[in-house]
Protein backbone atom coordinates (compact mmCIF):
# COMPACT_ATOMS: atom_id res chain seq x y z
CA UNK A 1 0.00 0.00 0.00
CA UNK A 2 1.08 3.55 -0.63
CA UNK A 3 1.97 5.81 2.25
CA UNK A 4 0.62 9.36 2.22
CA UNK A 5 1.68 12.14 4.55
CA UNK A 6 -1.62 14.01 4.36
CA UNK A 7 -5.20 12.77 4.29
CA UNK A 8 -6.97 12.83 0.93
CA UNK A 9 -9.89 14.63 2.61
CA UNK A 10 -10.76 15.74 6.17
CA UNK A 11 -14.13 16.32 7.83
CA UNK A 12 -14.52 18.13 11.16
CA UNK A 13 -17.17 18.65 13.81
CA UNK A 14 -16.03 20.75 16.75
CA UNK A 15 -12.91 19.10 18.17
CA UNK A 16 -13.60 15.85 16.32
CA UNK A 17 -12.00 14.96 13.00
CA UNK A 18 -12.16 12.14 10.48
CA UNK A 19 -9.29 11.85 8.04
CA UNK A 20 -10.00 10.01 4.80
CA UNK A 21 -6.94 8.36 3.33
CA UNK A 22 -6.31 7.17 -0.22
CA UNK A 23 -4.63 3.75 -0.30
CA UNK A 24 -3.40 1.45 -3.04
CA UNK A 25 -4.39 -2.19 -2.74
CA UNK A 26 -4.09 -5.34 -4.80
CA UNK A 27 -7.54 -4.67 -6.29
CA UNK A 28 -6.82 -0.98 -6.84
CA UNK A 29 -7.19 2.22 -4.84
CA UNK A 30 -9.50 2.45 -1.86
CA UNK A 31 -10.32 4.82 1.00
CA UNK A 32 -9.79 4.25 4.71
CA UNK A 33 -10.52 6.47 7.70
CA UNK A 34 -9.00 7.50 11.01
CA UNK A 35 -10.77 9.44 13.75
CA UNK A 36 -9.29 11.81 16.32
CA UNK A 37 -10.29 14.28 19.00
CA UNK A 38 -8.35 17.49 19.64
CA UNK A 39 -7.88 18.85 23.15
CA UNK A 40 -5.58 21.13 25.12
CA UNK A 41 -3.36 19.54 27.74
CA UNK A 42 -2.67 21.08 31.16
CA UNK A 43 0.16 23.15 29.69
CA UNK A 44 -2.18 24.55 27.02
CA UNK A 45 -0.64 22.65 24.10
CA UNK A 46 -2.95 21.10 21.52
CA UNK A 47 -2.97 17.28 21.43
CA UNK A 48 -4.85 14.61 19.49
CA UNK A 49 -6.44 11.54 21.00
CA UNK A 50 -7.98 8.44 19.50
CA UNK A 51 -10.16 7.67 22.52
CA UNK A 52 -13.61 9.12 22.94
CA UNK A 53 -15.87 9.82 25.90
CA UNK A 54 -19.62 9.49 26.12
CA UNK A 55 -20.10 13.16 25.19
CA UNK A 56 -18.07 12.62 21.99
CA UNK A 57 -20.12 9.75 20.62
CA UNK A 58 -22.86 11.74 18.88
CA UNK A 59 -20.33 13.90 16.99
CA UNK A 60 -18.33 10.76 16.19
CA UNK A 61 -21.47 9.06 14.86
CA UNK A 62 -22.30 12.08 12.68
CA UNK A 63 -18.75 12.27 11.34
CA UNK A 64 -18.88 8.56 10.56
CA UNK A 65 -22.06 9.06 8.52
CA UNK A 66 -20.58 12.11 6.77
CA UNK A 67 -17.43 10.13 5.87
CA UNK A 68 -19.54 7.24 4.60
CA UNK A 69 -21.55 9.60 2.39
CA UNK A 70 -18.40 11.34 1.12
CA UNK A 71 -16.78 8.02 0.18
CA UNK A 72 -20.03 6.63 -1.31
CA UNK A 73 -20.43 9.73 -3.47
CA UNK A 74 -17.16 8.75 -5.11
CA UNK A 75 -18.28 5.21 -5.79
CA UNK A 76 -16.45 3.91 -2.67
CA UNK A 77 -13.21 4.01 -4.67
CA UNK A 78 -11.31 6.95 -6.12
CA UNK A 79 -11.80 7.79 -9.76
Amino acid sequence: MATHNKPFHTLRSGGMKVAIWLNDGIKGPFFSTTFSRSFKDRAGAWRNASSFGFSDLEALMNLTLDAKEWIASRGATPR
